[in-house]
């Protein structure tokens, strides 16, 4: 039987995969400890990432790059937000790995650069919005030194000069990977890859072919694929969403917070009853200079605080009491009065009375800032100024958007692995066993009439053991097929004994009409064997080929006891009359043929299916055509008379030549063959003849054995 491509079921890898990932762990945080402790300017961190990926896959990849982080995260807590990175690698290199790339030089360099800009690129990219411009870290002085030489904007210096080191770090990652990869046998390599197979272990070409999905429109792995992603995207997106509206509003109310103890403060600081003299004397008022300095060291307390003054409200503008200077702005002076801005009309009426007004959020020319007023109040509960703020929100921006870089590199990492899994499981429990058992359907299809029972065998032996829907549609599938050899083979039974029955009651019809015939003996029979001679001999001499098929060679020899049925139709007197018949008697001896016509055609008008009687009803009507055109009944000539009824030309009259009859002897064999020889072209097909006279032999040993019988 021929290899189907399954071996038997082997044990779980699951031990060996567990020690290649632990291994790849150790390697990573050895390689991180050595270059921390050496002060290398390099990572060593995704050593055993990327040795994993290219030995174990995918997944055992993946899997090694995300907890290597999450162990890192324990000393290093930012160390979690590039664990995407890491799986993005492990992807890469075992994608490498799979297509064989890593056996030629350029696919070697090329993951190695490539891996540098994942490491390198994407890293300075998430670092850039998680910190801004690098300050610390490994590659700091690099990025310093390129951007200090006034080539390079604060972006791109990053981005190069941690490229640089990255791809440092990335060659000798390769220098350590690539001996392992090229020289560890394949036989240990095997047992370091992940799978998960739920039933008997598909090799080489048929685990290939069962893994992909041939479909006119979308595979179920790209349904599960588009399914899966999306619900992480939806969850990812939802989840940020709110997260990072949960982040900015409680930093919003810290922001809030900050401003209204600020205000609080000032108020506490700045003497109500010296506010007229503030105003009046400014500098030259008692109290103005240490109150002011007291102002700024409030102010410097929190990096946040952009602007801090103290105004009177007036119904013609905002009164200055206090003013602090800024780098970019130098505050008023005390009593100069400023002039309303229109967003401070909705707030006038409760201002003028000495209210206190809810926070202000404005993104205008000063920036996006946040704005507190509160009442200093005197003695008296008179309103007498207001301690005002303005909280910047700019580095509140920077925190939400580095909030959103953390998410999303959080998120690209576990979905990475989720998505890893899930095709993982799709792939042993679901895409597997289907397309095997698809592929075993066709095999079976195809194989069923010529091994069935093999082809039982080879769905048996898939042993798909999933415990679930798929299993069940397996065992279903599997008795199916079972049940259905069973009923084909009892067909089959039946059908074969229909059709002997069939063939003896041919044999016994055509008896029948022969029997009334006294000349013609055993007739019926040996035309049979004759034509199944010629046929023979013209496909060894390569004839009619594309005629001579199986089923037509069948058909002629099942309906050649049928050529003379006709026979039934004409009289006995004229069948049996030992002389020689006159025209007209000969004449109605022609019309056997056209009555052998007419009786099997209303066979088939009852027994449409039988194909080989359409065969029959054309040897009982033309077997007495001539290839030069003179037979009968329409006198016909060369291939428009059918290749069944030529064959049985030369088989009728040559048996009817060497056959003894009640009024002749039969004819010498050889006096008969020199008649066939004589009638090539003329009376027979040249091919048709010239075939039964190279088989010579074997209608001699007819001849003779019908002789001896007789």
């Amino acid at each position: 039987m021929e290899s189907t491509g399954l071996e038997p079921k082997n044990n779980s890898n699951i031990r060996y995969v567990a020690v290649l990932c632990l291994g790849g762990l150790v390697l990573n945080l050895i390689g991180s400890a050595l270059a921390d402790e050496l002060r290398l300017p390099m990572y060593l961190d995704t050593i055993g990432t990327i040795l994993v990926s290219v030995i174990g896959g995918y997944l055992p990849g993946i899997i090694v790059g995300f907890i290597s982080n999450y162990i890192k995260a324990a000393a290093d807590s930012t160390a979690i937000y590039y664990e995407c990175l890491s799986v993005i690698m492990a992807v890469v290199a075992a994608w490498f790995a799979e297509k064989g790339l890593l056996k030629k030089i350029w696919g070697v360099i090329s993951l190695t650069v490539l891996l540098a800009l994942i490491g390198g690129g994407l890293g300075s990219i998430l670092t850039w919005f998680l910190y801004g411009f690098a300050e610390s870290g490994i590659t700091v002085m690099a990025v310093k030194k390129l951007y200090e030489s006034g080539t390079f904007t604060p972006f791109w210096a990053q981005f190069t000069g941690e490229f640089m080191v990255d791809l440092a770090d990335k060659i000798i990652n390769m220098i350590i990977v690539l001996p392992v990869y090229h020289f560890l046998p394949d036989r240990i390599r095997e047992k370091f890859e992940l799978n998960g197979w739920q039933q008997k272990p598909l090799k080489g070409r048929a685990e290939k072919a069962a893994g992909i999905s041939d479909n006119r429109s979308m595979s179920i792995r790209s349904k599960m694929l588009i399914l899966i992603t999306s619900a992480l995207l939806v969850v990812a997106i939802v989840s940020t969403g709110i997260g990072y509206k949960l982040y900015m509003s409680d930093s919003i109310d810290d922001h809030i917070a900050l401003g209204q103890g600020v205000t609080k403060t000032v108020a506490g600081v700045v003497e109500p009853y010296r506010i007229d003299d503030y105003i009046d004397k400014g500098y030259a008022a008692i109290g103005y200079v240490r109150t002011e300095n007291s102002l700024y060291d409030i102010r410097e307390s929190s990096k946040d605080i952009e602007y801090l003054y103290v105004y009177r409200i007036l119904p013609e503008g905002c009164q200055v009491v206090f003013d602090l200077d800024t780098e970019d702005v130098k505050g008023a002076k005390a009593g100069e009065v400023i002039p309303f801005d229109e967003s401070f009309e909705p707030y006038l009426d409760t201002l003028l009375k000495g209210g206190e007004i809810d926070p202000i959020i404005s993104d205008d020319t000063f920036g996006w800032l946040l704005t507190i007023y509160h009442p200093i109040i005197d003695d008296n509960g008179v309103c007498q100024a207001y301690a005002c703020v303005d909280i910047s929100m700019n580095r509140l921006r920077n925190n939400g958007y580095a909030f959103l870089a953390k998410q999303i590199s959080l998120f690209i990492g576990t979905f990475i692995l989720v998505l890893a899994i899930g095709l993982f499981i799709i792939r042993y429990n679901l895409i597997f066993p289907v397309n095997t058992m698809a592929m075993a359907a066709t095999d079976f299809a195809y194989h069923m009439e010529e091994q069935p029972d093999d082809s039982i065998e080879r769905i048996k032996e898939l042993q798909i053991h999933t415990g679930d829907e798929i299993e069940n549609l397996y065992k279903a599938f599997s008795k199916m097929t079972e049940d259905s050899v069973a009923y084909v083979n009892e067909i089959n039974e039946k059908t074969d004994t229909i059709q002997h029955m069939q063939d003896g009651l041919i044999l016994v019809l055509a008896d029948m009409v022969e029997s009334r015939d006294k000349n013609t003996g055993d007739h019926v029979r040996k035309t049979a064997i004759y034509t199944g001679i010629i046929m023979r001999e013209l496909l060894r001499e390569g004839i009619y080929t594309d005629t001579l098929t199986e089923d037509f060679i069948s058909d002629v020899i099942k309906s050649a006891p049928l050529h003379d049925i006709g026979k039934i139709s004409v009289s006995d007197a004229i069948l049996n009359k030992p002389g020689k018949l006159t025209d007209e008697e000969f004449d109605m001896m022609k019309y056997h043929t056209t009555a052998g016509r007419e009786i099997i055609g209303r066979v088939i008008e009852m027994v449409p299916e039988s194909g080989y009687l359409d065969t029959a009803k054309d040897l009982a009507e033309f077997h007495h055509e001539k290839w030069n055109g003179k037979g009968y009944p329409n006198g016909i000539s060369g291939e428009d008379i059918p290749l069944s009824a030529r064959i049985m030309a030369v088989a009728d009259v040559f048996d009817a030549l060497v056959s003894k009859r009640s009024y002749k002897e039969g004819m010498p064999v050889e006096k008969a063959f020199s008649i066939i020889e004589e009638g090539k072209g003329s009376h027979f097909d040249p091919y048709v003849a010239q075939a039964f006279l190279n088989a010579e032999a074997e209608v001699r040993e007819v001849v003779n054995d019908f002789r001896k019988d007789n």
